[in-house]
């Protein structure tokens, strides 16, 4: 089992929005029982709240079931619990580092780097452009689905 977790900011609108992606796609492909998907954030300004409604909104748009939550920190312990650790954008990946302080079996990227253009996510946070964030989430679920099933014959 491919042990996924999807990490952002306040963990209510990229990474949830990943978590739910990334569910969808696997369960449509009949892959669901090779993964474990999940996500948190890098801060505590949201822990406890469910996904922004933006997020939600988009999800529904698009027919993705929203992955039932509660944002969640991320922790030094979850290293050692998944294979992959996916930030956002360089400031996630930041300060992943600075909670799990190193990574020695290489398990931290950047979602997009998996794609043909590697780059960060903008937080629709900010942005209010939750469209360009799915496309992007989109374009790195699928890029990370293809790189684990080339290298795990799924």
């Amino acid at each position: 089992m491919i042990k996924i977790l999807f990490v952002c900011h306040g963990n209510i609108c990229r990474s949830t929005m990943a978590e739910s992606v990334m569910t969808h796609i696997v369960k449509q492909r009949a892959l669901d029982s090779c993964f474990r998907i999940a996500s948190a954030a890098t801060s505590r300004e949201e822990i406890g709240n469910s996904p922004h409604y933006g997020t939600v909104s988009k999800l529904r748009s698009v027919g993705i079931p929203v992955v039932p939550h509660r944002a969640v920190q991320m922790t030094k312990e979850d290293y050692d619990k998944y294979d992959f650790l996916i930030g956002m954008d360089q400031m996630n990946i930041r300060n992943m580092m600075r909670i799990l302080g190193s990574d020695p079996e290489q398990k931290v990227y950047k979602l997009l780097a998996f794609g043909s253009r590697p780059r960060d996510i903008a937080d629709p946070w900010y942005t209010d452009n939750f469209d360009v964030t799915y496309d992007d989430i989109v374009e790195g679920c699928e890029a990370l689905l293809t790189y684990l099933q080339k290298e795990h014959r799924l």
